[in-house]
């Protein structure tokens, strides 16, 4: 059975990662390109500039902005894609989303999981 996880992208690659999407708008500080595996850089789908700033990683603000977010999700054609790219790749390996934020509990690769999840009818 093969799943969507999330994972900081600045942990070791393991075997199980499957196929690494890189979800936020920025790429993250000090990881190479060359050397990432990162099979897509989907900055379409991560969270507005507006709504990222608004955020600002603060845990306090998570449930208004895992609201706010998962409304752009449903109204974003990127999101539809990706949905669909997961749907057809999900039968046959792992798919990881991955962030750079800190907070391994509360950022928007977690959101997008769930909206991905909630939604994924393989």
């Amino acid at each position: 059975m093969y799943s969507i996880r999330t994972k900081r992208i600045y942990k070791a690659l393991e075997e199980n990662d499957g196929i690494r999407i890189l979800v936020d708008r920025l790429w993250p500080r000090g990881i190479k390109k060359e050397s990432s595996e990162v099979k897509a850089w989907e900055k379409e789908i991560a969270p507005s500039n507006e709504l990222r700033k608004w955020f600002n990683h603060d845990a306090e603000k998570y449930p208004e902005f895992r609201r706010k977010y998962m409304e752009e999700l449903d109204a974003s054609e990127d999101a539809e894609k990706l949905l669909e790219f997961v749907k057809e790749h999900i039968k046959s390996d792992n798919i990881t989303l991955l962030y750079a934020a800190k907070d391994e509990e509360h950022n928007n690769a977690i959101v997008l999981m769930d909206w991905l999840a909630h939604d994924r009818n393989p």
